[in-house]
């Protein structure tokens, strides 16, 4: 039999976004074969172009979120290029947009406004805090919904709140909106209709919370900030091996325990010590748990402590940097990386986690130029090319 087709082909996405949330978002329905259509400035276009340099010369935020998108370069404050964006979306199935707040009704691009004009448009508005409400004002950049979300204060060392390391704000957002496409999508198949998605980033960040959370209103107590370490269990943290690494385990029950102290530890005693036999009698003696931990491992390398820690049944993990995330044996072996294509040539990028057996593989398209598609596009909703000259003229196209 052949292939399943990917499930988006024929979804067209139009999407007037920038930075993180909104592209990651139609980064993913690029993938799964929609046609996506992103809207830039024209002086710069997307900001998020301009982070760093780090990808061969271009940024490598714009490099993750981007690929597999039509760029197109206009200027929405000329009313011809409000006019040309709205003509895309006139034959398009979804449109994402993530500008700030007020942004998108005063150009007549918020979800109410296209559903109303075109009811089987699917309509994502990304914001920050929501449409209401006291903060529906406020910049909304990652680590200040970060802070505002309570990840800060259940991340870091117990002196030190620190932020995540990665975008946490603008990728829940982004998967949340993604997942409302498709949610829309589906109903669009039963009932013939669109309509608008909302997803605000406090409220997907403060959903991921979940755990902290409940522990919090229903218990009464935060979590403390612990580092790799676990608030409740323990041994759980990561210790040093002779060769400089960090090996992180996990004691999950008093019968692992029994058998780390007897297999790894070389200390069989331990398991039925009162000081260290049950889950609560190591948390209350975390420190000399740890102690013991520590002083069994750091005699071995990284590579002899995970065999160990593997052969007596307990989990474990190498902490790795990001080169070695890079080379990391088992993504290789499952054949995750691919080469897409950029204005600086062929860049590395790892396959979307989604797999999708026995139909085709992701779509992973190239990396867009700023307005590499303007011409082409506009062309293709009825402009002339003399209409198309006079917007590159006077600045409203690029």
């Amino acid at each position: 039999m052949p292939p399943l087709p990917l499930p988006l082909e024929g979804i067209t996405v139009v999407a007037v976004e920038q930075a993180v949330a909104a592209p990651f978002a139609t980064r993913q329905l690029a993938d799964l074969g929609a046609r996506v259509i992103k809207i830039e400035r024209i002086d710069g276009g997307d900001f998020a172009r301009g982070y760093d340099t780090a990808a061969h010369g271009l940024a490598s935020h714009f490099v993750w979120c981007n690929r597999g998108k039509e760029s197109v370069a206009l200027d929405l404050k000329d009313p011809r290029g409000l006019a040309a964006v709205r003509r895309l979306i006139a034959d398009a199935d979804v449109f994402v947009q993530n500008l700030a707040h007020g942004a998108a009704s005063r150009l007549g691009l918020d979800a109410a406004t296209l559903c109303a004009a075109h009811p089987r448009l699917i309509a994502v508005d990304i914001s920050g805090y929501g449409a209401t409400g006291p903060y529906a004002g406020k910049r909304a950049y990652d680590m200040l919904v970060q802070c505002e979300a309570g990840l800060v204060s259940v991340t870091g060392t117990p002196e030190q709140p620190v932020k995540a390391g990665i975008p946490a704000a603008d990728i829940a957002a982004a998967m949340y909106a993604f997942s409302g496409v498709l949610a829309a999508l589906v109903r669009r198949g039963t009932t013939g209709r669109g309509g608008p998605v909302e997803v605000s980033m406090l409220e997907a960040l403060a959903e991921w919370l979940g755990h902290p959370l409940h522990h919090t209103i229903h218990g009464g107590t935060p979590p403390e900030r612990t580092g790799l370490a676990h608030a409740v269990i323990a041994p759980y943290d990561a210790y040093p091996t002779a060769d400089g690494g960090r090996v992180l385990l996990s004691v999950q029950n008093d019968r692992e325990w029994r058998r780390l102290a007897e297999q790894v530890l070389g200390l069989p005693e331990l398991g039925t010590d009162p000081v260290f036999a049950t889950n609560a009698a190591r948390v209350a003696n975390r420190a000399r748990t740890d102690e013991l931990v520590g002083t069994a491992l750091k005699v071995l390398d990284a590579d002899e402590a995970l065999a160990r820690l593997e052969a007596a049944g307990i989990a474990c993990a190498r902490l790795r940097d990001l080169r070695e995330l890079a080379g990391h044996p088992q993504l290789a072996a499952r054949e995750r990386w691919r080469e897409v294509g950029s204005p600086v040539g062929p860049l590395r990028a790892l396959l979307p986690p989604i797999t999708l057996p026995g139909g085709d593989e992701a779509r992973m398209g190239d990396v867009p130029a700023l307005g590499q598609h303007t011409e082409a596009l506009l062309r293709a909703v009825g402009m002339t090319d003399a209409e198309i000259a006079a917007l590159r003229r006077d600045g409203v196209a690029a």
